[in-house]
């Protein structure tokens, strides 16, 4: 049995839909899950659709409903009209009928002039739900003996709306419980990702790019041979490739160093998708579907060895360095407790940190909080701040014990100032915060150095 994950841009349209229906044609044979996005761009069109109703502007909320409406409906002609016209009444109904729904529960949000947190989660989760629809009936007009399966069923989670945090106990217990029977009968359920429900049966997502996240989580229930994520890239590369066009593919990859990469800016994972595949060393694989017929990319538990230092570099924009400096530091104990209470109660992640005798540095790329974290910082030493940086990130496996990587890094980079440095918590990367602006040519001379010959066996 595999899990197969079609992103947003696989499902976009009729086009997609069908060479979706094609891919999963030639592994029906494999017992495949199928877990769906909403279509491109749909989930932002509806975080849209709540802000305006919040704002009481009812005309334009009802032209963006209108809008997606006519989308999903002309997909959904596109795929069906001509020679299915049962299923295509069937898909119409189902999908007016949750336009509907969305139509009231955005009425509300502007009556009231308020949207919770649980009503954006209400809002957002009609990307998926409307998407499965059309996929599901697509996929049985073409042979394959697909069936709906509610995501809310059985991805059970808190009632963190808008990042709930799933229940593994209960959701394996429930993914078994749905998915198997129907994988008995013979027939391929299609799921929603992103969304779930709380244990009372209210719906939440669970972040954005929580689809792969919902892939890894039903692999890991059903102890999946192998979890694909299907995307609109062949895989994770060396570098972006918008930033250094001779990037090259990677064929192969460690669960920890992908992970690493996808935190500190590629985009193609979310980072939690392969904790569940972890701990069960189910393999990942991150497929094309424009391009089906390449390797992709196999993230495996364990790296395989290559003549190549660093597997990636990755980088993260819009990065901010908040500076805490406080004589009362020196050799007091529990001064980085302090600090990092403040950031836990304001629910702000660090991503890096260095510290001297009389100072600590920090870097946020969420500072919707930042003055409200200065004011708290300040009765604890002097603050200052910085922005417009860029976090830099070279991944490989055995960094840190790997002699001369250091001395080749910043030597290749000699002419650009260097802010923040961090290599020891993780032993596979070695991050430094930059200017914003030295961003591209900083990650093309590191590429230069690096990759001016690659291992074939790891590098396509």
């Amino acid at each position: 049995m595999i899990v197969m994950k079609f992103g947003g841009t696989s499902v976009q349209d009729a086009a997609a839909i069908n060479s979706a229906a094609e891919i999963v044609l030639g592994r029906v044979d494999r017992a495949p899950v199928v877990v769906v996005s909403a279509m491109a761009r749909v989930t932002e069109a509806l975080l849209r659709v709540a802000a305006v109703a919040k704002e009481r502007r009812v005309d334009e909320v009802l032209a963006g409903i209108n809008e997606l409406r006519e989308r999903h409906l002309t997909t959904a002609r596109e795929l069906l009209g001509r020679t299915n016209e049962p299923s295509l009444e069937t898909v119409e109904r189902e999908v007016q009928s949750q336009f509907a729904e969305l139509e009231d529960l955005a009425r509300s949000v502007a009556t009231l002039g308020e949207l919770t947190a649980r009503s954006q989660d209400a809002i957002v989760s009609f990307g998926e739900r409307l998407s499965s629809v059309i996929v599901a009936e697509a996929f049985r007009s073409r042979g394959i003996p697909a069936e709906l399966a509610d995501s809310r069923g059985f991805i059970i989670t808190d009632d963190r709306f808008t990042r709930a945090a799933p229940d593994m106990q209960e959701t394996t217990r429930r993914t078994r419980e749905v998915l198997e029977a129907i994988i008995k009968s013979g027939r391929v359920p299609v799921a929603q990702g992103f969304i779930g429900s709380t244990a009372e049966g209210v719906t939440t997502t669970i972040g954005r790019g929580g689809s792969d996240y919902s892939a890894a989580l039903i692999g890991a229930a059903l102890g999946a041979e192998a979890i694909e994520i299907w995307t609109d890239v062949d895989g994770l590369m060396t570098a972006d490739p918008r930033v250094v066009p001779g990037a090259r593919r990677i064929r192969v990859i460690s669960f920890e160093e992908a992970s690493e990469l996808s935190y500190f800016g590629a985009k193609v994972l979310h980072p939690s998708t392969v904790l569940p595949a972890v701990e069960r060393r189910i393999p990942v694989h991150i497929y094309n579907t424009l391009n089906p017929s390449c390797e992709g990319t196999l993230i495996v538990a364990e790296p395989r060895p290559s003549s190549n230092v660093i597997r990636s570099i990755a980088f993260k924009r819009g990065v901010t360095i908040v500076n805490v400096s406080s004589t009362r530091m020196l050799l007091a104990f529990g001064f980085l407790r302090t600090i990092f209470e403040v950031f836990d109660r304001h629910q702000t992640s660090v991503d890096v940190v260095t510290t001297s005798e009389v100072s600590v540095s920090m870097t946020l790329d969420n500072t919707d909080r930042l003055e409200a974290i200065k004011l708290d910082l300040s009765g604890i030493g002097e603050v200052t701040v910085e922005r417009e940086k860029a976090i830099v990130c070279v991944v490989g496996d055995n960094l840190k014990f790997t002699p001369g990587v250091a001395a080749r890094l910043f030597q290749a980079i000699e002419s650009t100032n260097v802010n923040m440095i961090s290599q020891g918590a993780s032993e596979i990367n070695l991050t430094f915060v930059i200017d914003e602006s030295d961003v591209d040519r900083v990650v093309r001379r590191l590429h230069d150095e690096f990759f001016a010959e690659v291992d074939a066996e790891v590098f396509a």
